[in-house]
């Protein structure tokens, strides 16, 4: 097999959609909150009332930087943190009223980015790279936790 690079692309179009996504968040007039704030919003719009491991998972965000940003929002009246009736030791994050009233903006700017990710795509083949960027996850996932379990030794 020759040399693949799909790693370099995965972290170059990260990069890059990382800025496009701040500049649309800017040209549709949105500084309530960041790209990387809008990724926790957008798990949490999704289903709130969280455990932060929960959320730290889907965002696939570390627990300590999640904290910070969640300081953030907090800060910024967009999510509570709220403990778990039935153990205390777990704090649940919910989003505000104002951070739900956000949803309709996000989804405007997610949209338009979706059309720069996939022009020039047919459905097929959208449908098809999804899957190989999953199995990709898939993989990833495995390794870490693999590790996780080693280092726990």
């Amino acid at each position: 097999m020759q040399k693949t690079n799909g790693g370099f692309l995965i972290t170059k179009i990260k990069q890059i959609q990382g800025r496009v996504f701040e500049r649309l968040l800017s040209e549709h007039g949105i500084s309530e909150f960041n790209g990387a704030q809008g990724r926790i919003l957008f798990v949490l719009w999704e289903k709130d009332d969280i455990p932060i491991r929960k959320l730290s998972e889907k965002t696939g965000l570390a627990k300590t930087t999640l904290t910070s940003m969640l300081d953030r929002l907090e800060q910024s009246g967009h999510i509570t943190r709220v403990f778990d009736r039935s153990d205390r030791r777990t704090v649940r994050i919910c989003l505000t009223e104002s951070a739900r009233s956000l949803r309709g903006k996000y989804d405007e700017v997610s949209e338009k980015m979706n059309e720069i990710f996939y022009r020039g795509f047919g459905d097929d083949e959208i449908l098809a790279f999804e899957k190989m960027l999953g199995k990709i996850l898939e993989n990833l996932i495995e390794k870490e936790n693999e590790n996780g379990s080693k280092n726990q030794k």
